[in-house]
C-alpha cells in the first residue's frame, strides 16, 4: 500500500479522533502489516522491535503460538454465543482466573475493554455501598469510552470532554519526583494524600462509594506510589465507607514482576479490573471482587454485560493467556527484564545529562527526560524527537506524561523478550540519546567559539 493511497484513505474515510495522536506525521509513519513475538513488520517489509507492546496489550508477544491455537480451535467450534447461556470456555476462564486471583478476590465477570471494566467496577462499588462519590488520582488514565471513565481520566484534563460525570473528583497523585506539595519522601508523611483527603472530605456528598487507582500510573508518566501510600489510602477508604478499586489493566498478569501489581503493596483491593493482554491479542476484560461485595451489589440491582462479553473465542484466548503467564513464568521474566533495563539506563544517565529519572516495575518502565537534573524542567519536544529517532532505527517506544508534560519515554517490552532483544532495544535507545547529547552540545560549542 503506497503512501498516496494511505493518505487518501485517511483523508477521505477516517474520523480523526485525535489529530495529535493519529494524524500528525502520517506520511512518515509505518503501516503495520504483520507481527510475530517482539517484532512488528510494516508494509515495506521493515521490522521494528515493539517496546510498546502494541497498545500495551501484547505483553505476551504478538501471535503467541498457544494463543493462536486456542483461537483457531474456536473458529472451528464456536466463536460467539449468547450471553444468556453458559459456554465451556467462559466457565473455564472463570475457574482459571479465580485460581490466580488474590484471596478474598474470587468472583469475576467478563466484558470487552478496559473502559468497560472500569465503568462496571464503579457501578459495582456504588451498588455495594449505596454511595455515589468516586475519587481518582489527578494524573490517572482509566479509559475514554464512557462518561464515567472519561471523567476519571484526569491526566488528560477533563476539559477536552466537556461536561464531567457527577460525583467524580481528583486527589493529588503521589509523584515523588515532582512532589505536588513540594516535599520529600519519607519526611513528607505522605502529605499529598493526607491533605487531599481533607479536601475530599469537604467535597464529598456524604455518600462516598470508591477510590480508584492504578498500581503504576502508566500513561501519566510511569509513576509508582511510595512505600506505604496504598496501605494508608486503603485505611482512609475504610474510614469513609469507600471501596478501593485497582485498575490493573496495565499492571496485571505478571507485567510488574508479580502476578498482580497490588502484591507489591501488600494490599488487596476490594475490586480489581483486568484487560490489555488478558486476551493475548483479542479484546476481553474482567471485573473481580469478593463474594460478599458481589452478593451485596447484585442484591441491590447490579447488572453489567456486553453483547460479546462472554464470547467463547475471547474466553479461550483468556485461558491461553493465563496459561502462558503461569507456565512460562513470565512474572519472574518481567522482574529480570526490569533489572536489566534499569542497570543499562543508569549507565546511560552517567553519559547523558538529560536523563532525570528511571522508574517503574517489571516491563512497565519510564525514563523522564529533563533540561537540567537540578531544575527538572521537562523537555517535551526532545522526548518526542527521541521517539521519532527510535522509530527510524527500528525501535517502537512512546512519549507519555500528564498535564502539559510528555517527557517520559515509556518502555514496555513484551515479557517474552530475550536478553538479546532487550539489549538490542537498549543499544538503539543509547544511540538515540547519544545523538541528542551531541545536538545539545552544539549550541554551547557555537557560543564558545
Amino acid at each position: 500500500m503506497d503512501r498516496a493511497r494511505i493518505s487518501s484513505i485517511a483523508d477521505q474515510w477516517m474520523i480523526p479522533t485525535s489529530k495529535t495522536a493519529y494524524m500528525a506525521g502520517l506520511e512518515s509513519k509505518p503501516v503495520i502489516a504483520a507481527a510475530r513475538g517482539v517484532w512488528v513488520i510494516d508494509t515495506e517489509g521493515r521490522k521494528y522491535l515493539d517496546f510498546g507492546s502494541g497498545q500495551m496489550a501484547a505483553a505476551l508477544g504478538h501471535n503467541h503460538p498457544r494463543y493462536v491455537a486456542a483461537v483457531q480451535r474456536n473458529l472451528q467450534t464456536i466463536s460467539h454465543s449468547t450471553k444468556t447461556f453458559l459456554n465451556v470456555d467462559r466457565l473455564e476462564l472463570h475457574e482459571r482466573l479465580g485460581q490466580i486471583l488474590t484471596p478474598p478476590l474470587q468472583k469475576s465477570l467478563f466484558l470487552v475493554s478496559g473502559s468497560d471494566a472500569i465503568e462496571a467496577a464503579i457501578d459495582l462499588a456504588r451498588k455495594a455501598t449505596g454511595g455515589v462519590d468516586v475519587l481518582g488520582l489527578h494524573m490517572a488514565l482509566h479509559g475514554s469510552t464512557s462518561f464515567v471513565t472519561r471523567s476519571l481520566t484526569f491526566g488528560w484534563n477533563r476539559s477536552r470532554h466537556g461536561l464531567a460525570a457527577p460525583s467524580t473528583a481528583a486527589i493529588l497523585s503521589p509523584f515523588c519526583y515532582r512532589c505536588p506539595v513540594g516535599k520529600s519522601f519519607p519526611s513528607c508523611d505522605v502529605q499529598c494524600l493526607t491533605s487531599s483527603m481533607e479536601l475530599a472530605d469537604a467535597n464529598l456528598t456524604g455518600k462516598p462509594a470508591a477510590m480508584i487507582i492504578e498500581p503504576v500510573m502508566s500513561a501519566g508518566g510511569v509513576v509508582v506510589p511510595p512505600p506505604g501510600y496504598v496501605k494508608l489510602l486503603k485505611q482512609y477508604c475504610r474510614e469513609r465507607g469507600m471501596l478501593l478499586i485497582m485498575d490493573e489493566s496495565q499492571t496485571g498478569l505478571g507485567k510488574t514482576g508479580k502476578m498482580w501489581g497490588h502484591l507489591h503493596e501488600d494490599v488487596v483491593p476490594d475490586i480489581m479490573t483486568v484487560s490489555k493482554h488478558f486476551g493475548a491479542g483479542l479484546p476481553i476484560s474482567a471485573v473481580c471482587t469478593t463474594a460478599e461485595i458481589a452478593d451485596r451489589a447484585v442484591d441491590n440491582g447490579y447488572f453489567a454485560t456486553r453483547s460479546h462479553a462472554c464470547d467463547p473465542i475471547t474466553c479461550a484466548a483468556g485461558v491461553a493467556s493465563i496459561d502462558i503467564v503461569v507456565e512460562e513464568k513470565l512474572p519472574e521474566r518481567a522482574a529480570a527484564i526490569e533489572l536489566r533495563v534499569k542497570a543499562a539506563v543508569a549507565d546511560m544517565a552517567r553519559r547523558h545529562d538529560f536523563i532525570g529519572d528511571v522508574r517503574g516495575r517489571g516491563v512497565l518502565l519510564g525514563i523522564e527526560l529533563v533540561e537540567d537534573t537540578a531544575t527538572r524542567e521537562p523537555v517535551n519536544e526532545m522526548t518526542r524527537e527521541a521517539v521519532r529517532r527510535c522509530e527510524a532505527r527500528g525501535l517502537l517506544v512512546q512519549a507519555r506524561g500528564s498535564h502539559a508534560r510528555s517527557n517520559v519515554v515509556r518502555l514496555v517490552p513484551p515479557m517474552v523478550s530475550t536478553d538479546d532483544e532487550i539489549d538490542l532495544g537498549l543499544t538503539i535507545l543509547d544511540e538515540v540519546f547519544g545523538g541528542l547529547s551531541r545536538d545539545r552540545a552544539r549550541p554551547r560549542d557555537a557560543a564558545a567559539n
